[in-house]
């Protein structure tokens, strides 16, 4: 009988940022097939000409992610799982949507206290984010894009197969500071890409048409 190789998934983990307890995790039903990363590089020089500074870099560039993930319900309803005859995806579905919005529990009780006149209600702070792409790739992030499409339902209008887009901004020292559980994880996944780029064999400048630089 073959035996299915135990492949690693890609998900989403949050945290309490004071504490770092693991308040949620999410991992994808399906590894993507491809991911677009995009660095926006924070260069110092502003104007042409500027000599000084046109070599400088004012910190880590902006690195954003974007990737489409499947879920499917087609292998549960297969195996007659209850909760998917249920229900379908939407707990799946859940898990994703409720990651950008307040609990029902903060909205009411800061509802409550501005009623009173007792405060002024500040932006609720959400959990830290974490996309989690093999041990090399631990990140924090915001997202900033996220769109489900529905693609399939049951005949009860459950939803059973979707396909979820999600945008997601990398979170470093420059926006949490060092001293943030997430400026630590980012200063711990830049010195991991520092590692990685030590053991790549760059080659000799022979392979490039020259016998040095002058």
């Amino acid at each position: 009988m073959a035996i299915s190789p135990n492949v690693t998934r890609g998900g989403i983990v949050l945290l309490d940022p004071d504490t770092g307890q693991v308040l949620r995790l999410v991992t994808l039903q399906y590894n993507p097939d491809s991911i677009s990363r995009t660095f926006q590089i924070k260069g110092a020089g502003g104007e042409a000409g500027d000599h000084v500074e046109a070599m400088r870099l004012k910190g880590p560039p902006v690195e954003t992610i974007k990737l489409e993930a499947e879920i499917d319900a087609a292998d549960q309803l297969e195996h007659a799982d209850a909760e998917t005859i249920e229900l379908g995806i939407h707990p799946q579905l859940a898990a994703l949507e409720t990651m950008v919005y307040p609990r029902s529990a903060q909205l009411i009780a800061n509802n409550s206290e501005a009623s009173s006149g007792s405060i002024e209600i500040a932006p609720m702070e959400a959990p830290l984010m974490l996309f989690i792409w093999s041990k090399n790739r631990i990140l924090p992030v915001r997202l900033t894009e996220f769109s489900i499409t529905e693609e399939a339902f049951d005949v009860s209008l459950n939803p059973i197969r979707a396909k979820v887009s999600l945008g997601l901004r990398v979170l470093s020292v420059d926006d949490v500071g060092f001293n943030h559980k997430g400026g630590g994880l980012f200063m711990t996944y830049l010195q991991k890409k520092e590692q990685l780029a030590q053991r790549n064999r760059g080659g000799t400048l022979d392979r490039l048409g020259i016998g040095g630089i002058s």
